[in-house]
Order: structure tokens, then C-alpha cells, then sequence
């Protein structure tokens, strides 16, 4: 039994790192002398994207540079020790931020609104102005295929908008580039590895009370297709590296017009060919 289950973390592990590895490559989202500044939340989804980028940093074909930071938000009861407890103990740099954003979110909340929108704007403040203090090159993130449908998702019925999360992005300021290495990787593998691994995992008590999120919703909808339907969240994800334009109804990505001066042109040769 033993056996099997360290050849199946083995596994497990070699598909999460291979699918990290080809995401930086796909997206050239880390070149040779990058200051890779790591968001380390203290969940299961940022503890494995460090694991995957100090794998791969041993033997990757460029050389690069990992910094690990998390930003102490003020949480009641947040338990300041573990992250650097962890990180000491497997001889990573890291920062820690300390920043009061908590009590913020909460007094600029309504009531019965998520916190999402105010507390992810501050965190990413705070996150891009260490990121600029210390030269940081690469900012990465921990959102995984998962992550992405679900906004895919989200995004067409609350926003009626066709987009997911980029793999490889400039921020707003033009100052920033930001990755998701995990872009390929499903949660359930993440889930997986993280509980083989025993991660200090630390839960995100501003939000765990916000169980009637969308997002909670449309995660319910995936885990039905997962179980109904295998490999339909898979094929959902991939569609996102496969677009057609000329297939959608956007404008703005497809000059439709085109089409029609394309016939009449066609047209006009048959004449002058019939002549």
C-alpha cells in the first residue's frame, strides 16, 4: 500500500511539474535572470506553486531567482508564525508585508456585499509596490485551470463579457508582469499534492463566512460536470487556447464587413473573367 501510493504521488508530482513547465513555456512567462516574486497566501494552491517553481528552478534551463511574500493583512486571529516558520525551514527568501487592509475591507464593505473586490484591489497595491521595492522582475500567482473556468464563467453570466484570466499579463501601471504557472494544472491535483505534502495550510477567515459567493455557485456547476461529465472542465479550459474570431460575434476581433466586400470583389472577377 505504501508502495503504491508514493509511485502515485510520484506520478502525481511529475504531472503537476510538467504541466507548470509547459504553462512558462507556452507563455515565455520566466526568462534567464528573473527575480520571481512568489504571492504565498499560506493556501494549498500558492504552498504548491512555490514547491513547482523551486522544482523546476534546479534544473530549468535559465536561470532564475524565487522570493516568497505573503501579506499580513491584520486578520484576527491569523497565525503570524506559520509562514515563516515554513519558509525558514526550507531555506526560501521571503517577506513578509504587514499592512491593516482588514479593518479596511470591512469598513468599506456594504453590508452583505463580498469582500472580494476591495480586499483583492488592496492586496495587489500592496503586492505591486513590494514588487517594485525589491526589483522583482515576475509576479506569480496561484490561480490553477480551475480558477480560470470558474471566471470564464462568472465573467458571461454576470458581466456578459467572453474572458477567463491570462496566463501572462502587464498591470494596469504598465510597471508589472504577472504569471500563473499553475494555468494548467486542475485544483484536484493541487488538493491532492497538498495534503501528501502536509502544507501548513492557513484559511482565509475574511471571506469563509461569504458562503453564498458566485463564484461557490459556478464551482458547484464543475464539480457536477467532473462527476457527469469527465474531462468536460479540461476541454473547456484548452477551448481558451483555441479561439476562432471569425466564430464569434466580437467586432472588434473580426471584421465582418470584410466579408461582404470579399464577395462582391469575387464577384467582379467572375464578370471579368466572363467577358
Amino acid at each position: 500500500m505504501a508502495i503504491s501510493r508514493a509511485y502515485d504521488m510520484n506520478k502525481l508530482q511529475k504531472r503537476l511539474r510538467r504541466r507548470v513547465g509547459q504553462a512558462i513555456t507556452d507563455y515565455g512567462m520566466i526568462s534567464d535572470g528573473d527575480l520571481v516574486m512568489v504571492c504565498l497566501s499560506g493556501g494549498k494552491d500558492s504552498y504548491t506553486l512555490l514547491d513547482m517553481l523551486q522544482s523546476l528552478q534546479r534544473n530549468a534551463p535559465v536561470r532564475f531567482e524565487l522570493v516568497a511574500v505573503n501579506l499580513d493583512q491584520k486578520q484576527p486571529g491569523f497565525p503570524e508564525h506559520v509562514l515563516p516558520d515554513y519558509l525558514e525551514s526550507l531555506g526560501v527568501r521571503y517577506d513578509i508585508i504587514e499592512r491593516d487592509t482588514y479593518s479596511v475591507v470591512k469598513r468599506l464593505t456594504p453590508a452583505g456585499k463580498t469582500f472580494c473586490p476591495v480586499c483583492s484591489r488592496l492586496r495587489r497595491g500592496a503586492l505591486y509596490e513590494h514588487a517594485r521595492r525589491i526589483g522583482a522582475t515576475r509576479i506569480a500567482l496561484g490561480h490553477h485551470a480551475d480558477d480560470i473556468v470558474e471566471t470564464l464563467f462568472l465573467n458571461m453570466f454576470h458581466g456578459a463579457r467572453l474572458a477567463g484570466m491570462a496566463p501572462k499579463l502587464l498591470s494596469d501601471d504598465g510597471c508589472h508582469v504577472v504569471i500563473r504557472p499553475l494555468a494548467y494544472c486542475r485544483e484536484r491535483d493541487i488538493a491532492r499534492w497538498a495534503e501528501h505534502r502536509a502544507y501548513p495550510i492557513i484559511p482565509c477567515n475574511l471571506c469563509g463566512s461569504q458562503e453564498q459567493l458566485a463564484r461557490v455557485a459556478v464551482k458547484e456547476m464543475l464539480t457536477g460536470w467532473d462527476r457527469s461529465h469527465p474531462g468536460r472542465v479540461e476541454k473547456i479550459a484548452r477551448s481558451l487556447r483555441n479561439v476562432q474570431p471569425s466564430h464569434l460575434m466580437d467586432t472588434n476581433l473580426f471584421d465582418f464587413s470584410a466579408i461582404e466586400a470579399d464577395i462582391h470583389e469575387r464577384d467582379a472577377m467572375v464578370r471579368l473573367v466572363n467577358l
